[in-house]
């Protein structure tokens, strides 16, 4: 069983355009080997948009490197991107979108959604690439939730559905450039949960809301995450209620990770090409 290396979060908030209001809760400069192939999470909401004409969100901006995997919890978000990719998802559904060797992409509400207002939130995660992979043409996926398969969990626990990755006999729909799990979990009050985790492999728990319990006595409520110790194949905790858990795991990608905003490389020399491409309009633009 992997044990408890340590329960995290970060109670700082910080708007992102005029859409997302988000609290960073970890990046590469403090957990790169902890929880690779994952760099960085945020964390919007829960919160709620009052009805608006107004396109809200964050505009054109680039990307170089490494993968945005947008998870909608409540709400719409709209995305278009120089690669050509783009489309609307809603709740339950993902974007993930590979920037790799350069896009420049906008995500804003989705129309209808800015039109009606109600609940907001989402995670949106940062996903390194490989070295050899990094400067890989870009690509866009829609996980939509007809994409998703839910499995029960054993013995009444609750539900799960993947996004990337294996659980028994299911893959999620996510293609990956390395080995990962990324699952929404909805967990049932009074169960206990056990999961197979390779040996290894870096792995995280982030509650939404409610409270698990870990066997080590802990218990992680809303916003926390819990991070594991790689060693041991599995993961076990309680719920003492109700609860709405993303698990995180993967195979850790040993090489350096050198970022400057939006770009995340190997060498620094590699993020000055990135800053040249993009101010030469070597990434495309959005018309």
């Amino acid at each position: 069983m992997k044990k408890l290396k340590q329960i995290h979060t970060n109670k700082e908030l910080h708007w992102v355009g005029d859409g997302f209001p988000v609290r960073n809760i970890f990046s590469y400069n403090e957990f790169s080997k902890e929880l690779s192939p994952f760099l960085m999470m945020d964390y919007a909401g829960p919160t709620r948009f009052s009805a608006t004409e107004k396109k809200l969100g964050v505009g054109e901006h680039p990307h170089r490197g490494f993968e945005t995997v947008t998870i909608i919890y409540d709400g719409e978000v709209e995305h278009r991107d120089s690669g050509g990719g783009g489309g609307l998802i809603r709740k339950g559904e993902v974007q993930w979108m590979t920037a790799g060797s350069g896009v420049v992409h906008e995500e804003y509400h989705g129309h209808q959604y800015s039109k009606t207002g109600g609940p907001f939130e989402m995670v949106q995660l940062w996903v390194n690439l490989p070295q050899k992979d990094k400067m890989t043409k870009p690509r866009y996926q829609a996980l939509t939730n007809d994409l998703i398969p839910e499995i029960s969990l054993p013995n009444g626990a609750g539900a799960v559905r993947l996004f990337a990755g294996q659980y028994g006999s299911k893959r999620g729909p996510a293609q990956t450039f390395s080995p990962m799990n990324l699952w929404d979990m909805r967990l049932v009050a009074g169960t206990k949960t056990s999961l197979e985790i390779p040996e290894g492999h870096t792995a995280a728990l982030f509650v939404l809301s409610g409270t698990i319990n870990l066997p080590s006595g802990e218990k992680v409520d809303d916003a926390y995450m819990a991070i594991f110790e790689k060693e041991g194949d599995s993961l076990e905790f309680a719920s003492s209620s109700d609860a709405k858990v993303l698990l995180m795991s993967g195979q850790a990608i040993d090489e350096p990770v050198v970022g400057y905003g939006p770009f995340v490389m190997n060498t620094k020399a590699e993020i000055s090409q990135a800053i040249e491409d993009y101010q030469t309009g070597k990434m495309g633009h959005l018309h």
